[in-house]
């Protein structure tokens, strides 16, 4: 193997930290793009929750009720086949399903999840409310529950994606 002469060795040394500088941004670009996807939930920022809370009470609270406690016989599904809205709180489900799970479910609705035979009255927010709102308002759910079930969620939900 032939050697380089010196000014030949540090050009190939910028090269390979430009080729590494590139390689950082991607993997930086593909983080920042995976946040604006709705992972991870911002629970714990005051700002997004204020909002949060006002999306949920404007378009879910007509379902989901007010304090995220869902419709009644929730887990029944009625005489057309449709089961009543879930709560969003502790004695829901809503906390077995991970972040993402749960911003894909609310931007494209429940039938992009478990097809379209899927009797559901939940709608795809994709072109009701924007990526910023969906994590807020999944953000806001997310704060409600106990801090014991948020653990669970980020230990053992989130990690199993």
């Amino acid at each position: 193997m032939k050697k380089l002469a010196p000014h030949r060795w540090c050009e190939a040394a910028r090269i390979v930290a430009s080729i590494l500088v590139l390689g950082l941004s991607s993997v930086a670009n593909a983080h920042h793009q995976s946040q604006d996807e709705g992972s991870p939930l911002r629970y714990e920022d005051q700002s997004v929750l204020v909002l949060g809370k006002t999306v949920y009470q404007q378009h879910c609270a007509n379902c989901h009720g007010r304090n995220l406690e869902g419709q009644r016989n929730w887990h029944k599904r009625n005489e057309n086949g449709y089961l009543p809205a879930p709560p969003h709180d502790a004695t829901g489900h809503t906390w077995h399903h991970a972040d993402t799970l749960l911003f894909k479910m609310t931007k494209y609705g429940p039938k992009s999840i478990a097809g379209e035979g899927y009797k559901t009255r939940m709608p795809a927010y994709e072109n009701i409310l924007s990526d910023h709102d969906i994590v807020a308002v999944l953000s806001y759910i997310k704060s409600q529950w106990p801090e014991k079930l948020i653990r669970i969620h980020n230990e053992q939900i989130n990690r199993s994606q």
